[in-house]
C-alpha cells in the first residue's frame, strides 16, 4: 500500500490531467457542479468569508464555487507543478472554464459575482503545502475535490486527510467534497498514482462525526467513464462542527 510520501508528485502532469478531465464539461461533472452550486447558494455564510480548497490540483471550479461568499480563497497543493499551473490559470484562464462558470451563474447568487476571472485573480492565493499540516479551525468555507482518496493507497492516510479537511474549518463552516467511487488508482502521462477505494458509507462514517446536516449523493457514470477502475463519483456537503 503506497503511502502519500512514497508517491513521486513531481511527476504529476497538470496539463495532461486538465486536458483529460476538464477540457470538456462532462454530464456527470455538470451534475456535481449543480449540486455544490445549489448547496452553497442555500448555505448562510458570513460576508467576506475566508475559504480554502485542499489539494486543488489542475481544477479551478472549487474556487469558483466559493466566490459566492469568500473575499479570500486559499488554493493549497503539494505539487510545485500544480502550483505553477494554477498561478498561470489565474492570470490567463483556459476558455474551457467558462462552461463551468455558466453552470454556477445560472443561480442568481453567483451572478452577483460579476466577472469571475477578475474575482479569482483578486481573491485567490495559491499556496504550496501539505493538507496534513493545515491549521485547525481557521477557514469559514471549504472544498476538497478528488483528493483524500487519491493521494495514497493507505486507508489510515485517507482517514487522516478527511479529518484534516473538516478540522481546518470553523464550526458552522459549509463545505463540499467529492470523491472517486471504488477507485483502483489512476494513470497519468505513463505514471501510476494510488487511490483508496471508497463508497458512500465510507464517506458517511468519516464525516458524520465532524459534520452536521450531512448530504451525500452518488453521481453515476453518465458519460463514457474517464478511465478504467472506478464506478462513479460521490459528492458530500455539510457544515463543520
Amino acid at each position: 500500500m503506497r503511502k502519500n510520501g512514497d508517491v513521486p508528485w513531481e511527476e504529476f502532469d497538470p496539463e495532461v490531467y486538465f486536458d483529460h478531465n476538464y477540457a470538456e464539461l462532462r454530464k456527470d461533472e455538470r451534475q456535481i457542479v449543480e449540486l455544490i452550486r445549489d448547496f452553497f447558494s442555500s448555505a448562510a455564510v458570513e460576508p467576506d468569508a475566508c475559504g480554502i480548497d485542499l489539494g486543488t490540483g489542475p481544477n479551478l471550479y472549487p474556487a469558483m464555487a466559493m466566490l459566492i461568499a469568500c473575499s479570500r480563497i486559499t488554493l493549497l497543493d503539494y505539487s510545485e507543478r500544480n502550483v505553477d499551473w494554477l498561478n498561470r490559470q489565474l492570470h490567463s484562464p483556459n476558455p474551457a472554464w467558462q462552461r463551468f462558470w455558466d453552470v454556477f451563474a445560472s443561480a442568481p447568487e453567483y451572478r452577483k459575482v460579476g466577472n469571475p476571472w477578475a474575482a479569482l485573480r483578486s481573491r485567490v492565493t495559491v499556496v504550496r503545502d501539505s493538507l496534513f499540516t493545515t491549521p485547525e479551525r481557521h477557514w469559514d468555507m471549504g472544498t476538497m475535490f478528488f483528493v483524500a482518496e487519491s493521494i495514497s493507497a493507505n486507508e489510515a492516510e485517507f482517514a487522516h486527510a478527511m479529518s484534516r479537511f473538516t478540522g481546518c474549518l470553523k464550526p458552522g463552516a459549509p463545505f463540499a467534497a467529492a470523491f472517486m467511487e471504488n477507485s483502483e488508482g489512476y494513470e497519468l502521462g505513463g505514471k501510476n498514482f494510488p487511490a483508496v477505494a471508497v463508497c458512500n458509507e465510507d464517506i458517511r462514517v468519516h464525516l458524520e462525526r465532524s459534520a452536521s446536516d450531512l448530504f451525500i449523493e452518488r453521481v453515476g457514470t453518465i458519460d463514457q467513464p474517464l478511465r478504467p477502475g472506478y464506478t462513479g463519483m460521490i459528492v458530500a456537503c455539510g457544515f463543520a462542527v
